[in-house]
């Protein structure tokens, strides 16, 4: 707990010490993690998904290597890095957002990596920009559409076909959103102050905040239930949420499932908001080329659909589809996502919480 205190004492106001950073620390340093030899790779993972068990269980099987894993959230993984220094014994970081992952390479804790694997696995728009040497610091492998959900008996599609519609006074009283310091909702307000530029994006988060049925609270599948339950008129879900719904057998998901309707937003303009999984090499690994082999892995067709059967998600790599009954019932037709590269969404996340404060929304 010292080093816990000893940490938050050093770090700036820019890196948002929040309660969530502080127990994502906890929780991350009461994980030991084994010292590097030949035949390990330690990863500290973000992506608490039980079944991700099978990813990594099939990467060893692969390979022979061993994985030791500390599971934290993302701000925690990021803090004890900084903690640890050219110490750490981390070889793979796993982050759920790609404003992490930017901010982690602002911030120089991954290492560069060339590989012919990803390079060709990999679009541009969904890594890190670039070295000299085309080496990048982080690579996407998943991805998860910000989509909008409704009541189907007050509203319809053509209500929230934009996310400019959310702050429409049609949707007075009937907004319901997770925190907006929320590192989702971060990327998706990101997204749009590089579209629509700081004026016109703090105006729309002003009437987000106008809109609101309730203050924010709870996570995405919280969202979608208030949505079912009345509560709310319309809301905000990464898609995998509403998957997991959509695929259970519970009597009690299907019941909300069949009150909503969903809308991929911006379809005639910029496209969905995607936000990504990603992964890298830790700067000072100790297993640099296993921690590399696990990132080719990644982009396999083995892992990709794990990504998109296991969690719901849609795969990164090139030539890697979902097969998925969720996602095709989502999106029967595929989808036009925001082309919008993701280091350019993360370079906005201070402008975005300095526009948050200033409308209130909490």
């Amino acid at each position: 707990m010292q080093l816990i205190k000893t940490l938050v004492r050093t770090l700036t106001p820019s890196k948002a010490i929040t309660a969530a950073t502080i127990a994502g620390l906890a929780t991350a340093l009461a994980q030991p993690v084994a010292m590097a030899s030949d035949n390990t790779l330690n990863i500290y993972s973000a992506r608490h998904y039980p079944t991700d068990d099978a990813l990594y269980s099939g990467f060893t099987a692969a390979t022979g290597i061993q994985i030791n894993r500390v599971d934290a959230n993302d701000a925690g993984i990021l803090a004890r890095l900084r903690a640890e220094g050219r110490n750490s014994p981390a070889d793979v970081i796993l982050l759920v957002d790609a404003t992490r992952l930017w901010r982690a390479e602002q911030d120089g804790l991954f290492a560069n990596v060339k590989s012919a694997t990803l390079d060709s696995a990999i679009p541009a728009a969904v890594k890190g920009a670039p070295d000299a040497n085309g080496a990048s610091a982080w690579f996407g492998f998943s991805s998860r559409a910000r989509i909008v959900v409704f009541d189907k008996a007050r509203f319809d599609a053509a209500d929230v076909a934009t996310y400019e519609q959310l702050a429409a006074p049609k949707l007075k009283g009937a907004l319901c959103l997770r925190s907006g310091s929320h590192p989702y909702n971060l990327s998706l307000f990101g997204a749009y102050l590089k579209h629509e530029g700081e004026s016109k994006t703090k105006a729309w988060l002003a009437g987000l905040v106008d809109n609101m049925a309730r203050q924010p609270k709870g996570g995405d599948t919280d969202q979608i239930r208030a949505v079912a339950a009345g509560e709310c008129g319309v809301a905000v879900t990464n898609s995998y949420y509403l998957a997991r719904l959509m695929r259970s057998d519970k009597p009690e998901d299907k019941a909300v499932v069949e009150k909503i309707g969903i809308s991929l937003p911006d379809q005639s303009g910029n496209g969905t908001h995607v936000n990504i999984a990603g992964g890298a090499v830790a700067k000072n690994a100790k297993n640099k080329a296993n921690a590399i082999a696990f990132l080719d892995y990644l982009a396999t067709p083995a892992a990709q659909a794990h990504f998109a059967n296991g969690n719901n998600e849609w795969p990164l790599a090139k030539g890697a589809s979902a097969n998925n009954p969720a996602l095709a019932a989502m999106a029967p037709k595929g989808f036009k996502a925001d082309s919008l590269p993701i280091r350019d969404i993360g370079s906005q996340v201070n402008a975005v919480q300095r526009l948050l404060d200033q409308v209130n929304f909490r």
